[in-house]
Order: C-alpha cells, then structure tokens, then sequence
C-alpha cells in the first residue's frame, strides 16, 4: 500500500505541522520542547476559566488536534499512530494550559489513555494544580460490556464541557457537565474494510460481500460480521441497536461521521437513510456527515446520538473556533421546486412489430455488454460507458408501450428525449443529438441511410469529432456509409472493423482519450465505438436492411 509521506517515523510530527499551518489566525501553536511532546495549544486560551485537555493516539484526524480552539479544547495531545501519548506529553500540556481555574481531561476509555493521562493527572496535583479527569465509554457494541471503549461520542463532551469552561463555570461545574454528557451518550461503528497504517503491512480481515459491526477505530475486531446489506438496512440495523432513549419522543443529537474511508457519495445515502432510521427520526440536531474521529482510511462510518435537553441544545449550537467542529444543523424534510415540464415530451403510443423487435433486440445486446464496456472505459476513462449506456437501454425498454413505435419521425424524437433524461456525460447528450436529428430527416422524408447520415452530421457539428480522432465516430460514420449499399448487415461489418481499428490509434484528438498518452491507448479499443459496432450488429439481427 502506497501513502503520501516522506518518513514515516516523522509523520505525526509532519501532520501536525501542516494541519497548524492550514488552520491560520494564529490561534495555534505546537508546544515548544522535546520533540517527542505532540501537543497542539491555543494561543489565546483565558487562563482564568477551565482549561480542558483531550488527545489519544494519531491517525483519528481531525481529531484531537482539530478540536482545539475557543469553545472547546485548550490542547490536545498527540501520540504515534493509535498510540497513546506519554505521560510526559501530558503533563507538559497541563503545565502550559492550567490556570487557578484548573484543568479538565476528557479521557476515550482506552487502556493507555487512562493509565497516561490519569498519573500525568497524579503528578499534577502533586505539583499544586487543580486536575480533574474524566472517562468517555460511548461504544454500546458490547451489550454490557464492563468497560466500553470511548469513541466518536466523545466530541459530544469536548463541545459541553468547552461551552460550559467558555462561560465560565468553575471546574467542579464542568467537570459534573462532562461526566453528565458521558454517561448519556451512545455510539455505534460499521465497517467494510479496516485501516491502512502507513509503514505497516496490511491485513484486510474483511472479504468481499461482509461489515463488520462495533468494531473499533483502531482496527480491532467489531462484535459481529454480517453480509453487507443495503445502506438502507444497515441504518435500521444499527439504528435498532441504541437503547431506548427514555422514551420514543425524546430528540437526540446526532453525530454521524465517516470514519475516512466512504465516499462523500456514499455518506450522503447512509445519511439519508439513517435519518430515515428510527434514532433518526428523533434527531433535531445533526452534526455532519463529516470525518471527525477517523480511523485512518477505514471504509467505515459511526452514529454517537445525546438526548437533548435545552443545556445540551444551547451548548452545541453556541460558537466556537475549533477548526474542524462542522456547522450544526436541523435535519429537514427534502422540498422539490416546479421547474415546469421535466422529460420526454408526450407522445401518442402506437406499435409497431419491427420497430418492437429491432428496439428490444439493440437494448438487450447494449444491457448485455455492460460489464465488457465498463472494462473497456476504465482503461481509458471512468468506468462507466457501459453502465450509461445500459441505463438508457433498460429505460427505453420499459418505456416501449408508451413509444409512437409505428412513426419512424416521432419515435427518433421520443428515444432522443429519454436518453437525454438518463444518459449522463458527452455521449448521453450526442446520441440523443442523433436521434433527435433523425426523427427530423425522417420526417422530412428522407430514408433511414439518409436519415443516419444527417444525424450523424449533427454529432460532429455538435461534438467538434471527426473520424479518424478515435471516437465513437470512428465506427459510425463507417456503418453509415455501409448502410446506402448494403443496409445493416454491411453497417455492422463496418461498425466492427471501425471499432477494431481504434484499437491501433495510439492518438486521440477528442473526449477522454486525448488526455492519455500512446502507451495507455494502444491496444485497448475504443468503448464507444464498440457499443456503436454492438448496437449495428443488433439491427442486423432485429430488423431487415430498409432501403
């Protein structure tokens, strides 16, 4: 596995660094002294109210890091990569931040962290400073587990207890706060692979097709593996595995982040669906969908919800620096706006058993060769000509019974307004520029070779391709040609031998393709002219040579 670093021994040193860097205001600072002391500290923290301290191991950015700020962390301490930070490195970070207020850690229930963090506690009060500690175990994976790990509920306590230190309550307040919040919190992770630590050798104990549920954010084991359901399915799963929250009308906070591997994509569905959950239908307040505590590059996300009451509500909500605390915000319904007609226009259904035969004939060669097409794009592009192109075919075949099929004009015209409403991409927008230019020469008359030529005429207008660029064109304008002498059966001869030959192009002047170089092109196809010379030998088959 391949990382962006230049040594890996210097990778948290370096991290913090640049996340300093790119925070800007000069609010933050590194903490002077022995390197190996990682502790990133306010600049302007009010040494007259609570300073809290937090941290852990490296590799959940933004945190701990990016929770410090006003309103929140006064230093955070930073350790290896899912390595707890010295005892050391935590009491240099109390000794810099602790006032005649006093100091508050807010501890994940780690083993190391409280070990850590509770003697550089011990030597604190030893030296006179007022230091409190306090535990967050917000993983419920374990039904009754004796000691619940601390995970991305926590941020939940740094938020209260940094509202409640800002306004200035003393530390026996704060701390009574933080620990109030703690023991209401719940949270829950699922993962479909594990992290990747650089330096490290990789060990992915997830097969294709499983998730793992509770597992934790470094790695370790979840509580249970389950087939990879739906994102819709793994909402109500987890969502039916939070404890009752007092009762079934009670509202929640929610966080719900992405442990930094999901797509934003991705996150979108599973927020999407986790509100529609059962927990979710109780959340008032949302905090992301965002990576906030992280697992490396996990492929994997978490819910922490808090029931809220109007303390809780007013203290995640209030104002703070901390560079990576996202906007909170009340999750709402999804409103649509009237743009007017959408779509295909309408048109008066007729049937025809040719046009029926030849259509349904061309879609299920097009459905059929979508995995090939797809193969065949991501050596060159995206991915995703096949998928296109299959969308738009099934969409055609289920609209079949509402198509004018015994009206050759209106029926290119109806096909050019479907596939313009579901192909995406260059070649979605020129078929269609196709088909709705052939519907136009038909109606005026013209034959379907003619007909073919015109439209193809209005795809190289339209699209700047000529044949010859190594394009789709490149087995179009071949069948075309074939067409007025031999009808189908020579156009998909053509079409074939077109798609053939941009397999020896080692220069593309249009689409994608222009942008890679000799090597990457020769020897690989072009995928629109394939699905061209596909959907010419489908005709062949479906539909006699016209004249």
């Amino acid at each position: 596995m391949q990382h962006f670093v230049n040594d890996t021994d210097m990778i948290v040193s370096e991290a913090i660094d640049g996340f300093i860097r790119s925070a800007g205001g000069g609010r933050l600072a590194r903490l002077a002294g022995d390197p190996s002391i990682k502790v990133v500290i306010r600049t302007d923290a009010d040494r007259s109210k609570v300073a809290l301290v937090s941290g852990g191991g490296s590799g959940h950015e933004p945190s701990h890091a990016g929770f410090v700020g006003r309103g929140m962390l006064t230093a955070a301490v930073c350790g290896e990569i899912f390595a707890s930070p010295s005892v050391e490195a935590v009491l240099a970070a109390i000794r810099a931040v602790t006032g005649p207020a006093g100091c508050l850690l807010i501890v994940k229930n780690y083993n190391g962290d409280r070990l850590n963090f509770g003697f550089a506690a011990e030597k604190a009060r030893a030296e006179g400073l007022q230091v409190e500690m306090v535990i967050v175990a917000d993983d419920i994976a374990i039904a009754d587990a004796p000691r619940p790990r601390g995970v991305a509920g926590t941020l939940f306590v740094h938020k209260l207890a940094g509202h409640a230190a800002e306004v200035g309550k003393d530390l026996a307040a704060v701390k009574a706060i933080a620990e109030a919040a703690a023991a209401r919190i719940q949270s829950l992770g699922i993962a479909i692979s594990t992290c990747k630590i650089p330096g490290r050798e990789m060990h992915d104990r997830l097969p294709e097709g499983q998730a793992e549920l509770g597992l934790g954010i470094h790695g370790e084991p979840g509580i249970e593996r389950i087939e990879l359901p739906a994102a819709a399915e793994i909402a109500r799963i987890m969502s039916a595995r939070f404890r009752p929250l007092e009762a079934a009308h009670v509202p929640v906070a929610m966080i719900l982040n992405n442990l930094g591997g999901v797509p934003n994509l991705e996150m979108a569905v599973l927020t999407n669906d986790v509100l529609g959950s059962g927990v979710g239908r109780q959340t008032e307040l949302l905090v992301g969908p965002a990576p906030l505590m992280t697992a490396l590059d996990m492929r994997g996300f978490s819910i922490s919800v808090i029931p809220l009451d109007h303390d809780t509500r007013n203290a995640l909500l209030a104002p703070t620096e901390a560079p990576a605390w996202p906007a909170v915000r009340e999750p709402g319904d999804v409103p649509t706006i009237s743009a007017g007609p959408v779509g295909a226009a309408a048109f008066d259904p007729s049937d025809d058993p040719d046009a029926r035969r030849a259509i349904t004939t061309v879609a299920k060669a097009v459905i059929a060769a979508e995995a090939e097409l797809n193969r065949l794009d991501a050596r060159i592009g995206d991915g995703d000509t096949g998928t296109t192109m299959a969308s738009a075919a099934r969409t055609i075949i289920g609209a079949l019974d509402a198509l004018p099929l015994a009206d050759p004009s209106t029926l290119a015209r109806a096909i050019a307004d479907r596939m313009a409403l579901v192909m995406g991409g260059s070649s979605g927008v020129l078929l269609s520029i196709f088909a709705a230019a052939v519907g136009h020469r038909l109606g005026e008359g013209a034959s379907l070779a003619v007909a073919f030529a015109g439209g193809l005429d209005r795809v190289e207008h339209y699209g700047g391709a000529r044949e010859g660029d190594r394009t789709m064109l490149d087995a179009f304008r071949p069948a075309v040609r074939a067409m007025h002498e031999g009808g189908f059966a020579a156009a998909a001869l053509a079409a074939r031998a077109g798609a053939e030959r941009t397999a020896t192009m080692t220069k593309s002047r249009a689409g994608r393709s222009s942008y890679l170089s000799s090597a990457d092109l020769s020897g690989v196809p072009d995928p629109g002219a394939v699905a061209v010379a596909i959907a010419f030998e489908a005709l062949a088959k479906g539909w006699a040579a016209p004249e």
